[in-house]
């Protein structure tokens, strides 16, 4: 418990950018017409591209000893895997959409 308390102190400055980022990134999201759900799709998963690039460096250069990164870098691997193949998933169905059906 002490390691948790002693990680949350030495980066507090970073925990509030975080929920600052978590706030404004609802803020502009929510506020995004339907319209542009597709383009914006394709950036977030370009965004879970860089969130899996970063995490896997991360799991790279720590030690074996400390577990909250790890902890914390697999998460991140896991949600950006996750929010990436099913936004590619999402995106290719929506481009089927716009085929032209063939005739038999």
């Amino acid at each position: 418990m002490s390691e948790i308390i002693q990680f949350i102190s030495n980066n507090l400055n970073m925990i509030y950018i975080l929920a600052f980022a978590i706030f404004l990134g609802f803020e502009i999201i929510s506020k995004v017409p339907t319209v542009l759900h597709t383009p914006l799709m394709s950036g977030s998963n370009a965004i879970s591209g860089l969130i899996l690039i970063g995490a896997i460096l991360l799991i790279r250069v720590t030690p074996s000893d400390n577990y909250i990164t790890l902890i914390l870098g697999t998460l991140g691997i896991v949600f950006g895997s996750i929010n990436a193949f099913g936004g590619f998933a999402v995106t290719g169905r929506m481009l089927e959409m716009f085929n032209k059906k063939r005739k038999k």
